[in-house]
């Protein structure tokens, strides 16, 4: 696929423009080289739904392959941190931070809250969205056993700062 030149700006990062294409409308990774660091914070949140039977079991610890939460904690943190190994265009950072929290309706939602944060370049948006999608698709499979019907999604952004961007909040 080859965009129309005008329809990109490979220099400017602006909300709206197509920055990660050359000139040749080939893909590249950004040149950050010239941004200031600043503390960069984002948030994502996914959801897996599932039958109240299988909730109650993860709640009481009843899956064969282990503690579903704990497991689920460790798939994140790792994705947040392997982002770059995933996701083509995105740049190697070291994070200063990442904490999953899971919370559930009490009937058959399960829900996944994500908070990374850095001092860089550029955000972390996408360490945020692959860690929820990480322990969305790990509780899925270690659930699978019991339901295999299970609903995961919508994976979100729910805010991030930071950057010459500014602030995002759903």
């Amino acid at each position: 696929m080859v965009l129309n030149s005008n329809a990109r700006n490979e220099s400017d990062s602006s909300e709206g423009k197509l920055t990660h294409f050359n000139e040749q409308g080939r893909a590249r990774m950004v040149d950050i080289s010239g941004k200031d660091v600043t503390v960069r914070t984002a948030v994502a949140v996914s959801k897996v739904t599932m039958n109240p039977s299988t909730l109650e079991a993860i709640r009481e610890g009843r899956i064969g392959k282990g503690d579903v939460l704990a497991v689920a904690q460790i798939a994140g943190i790792q994705g947040a941190k392997k982002t770059s190994d995933w996701i083509p265009m995105c740049h190697p950072l070291a994070l200063n931070g990442v904490d999953i929290r899971f919370e559930d309706n009490g009937l058959d939602e399960l829900s996944i809250q994500v908070t990374v944060k850095t001092e860089g370049k550029t955000g972390v948006e996408m360490e945020a969205l692959t860690a929820a999608s990480a322990a969305a698709l790990t509780i899925y499979d270690m659930c699978k056993a019991l339901q295999k019907d299970m609903i995961i999604g919508p994976t979100m952004l729910q805010s991030k700062s930071g950057g010459k961007n500014g602030d995002f909040n759903r």
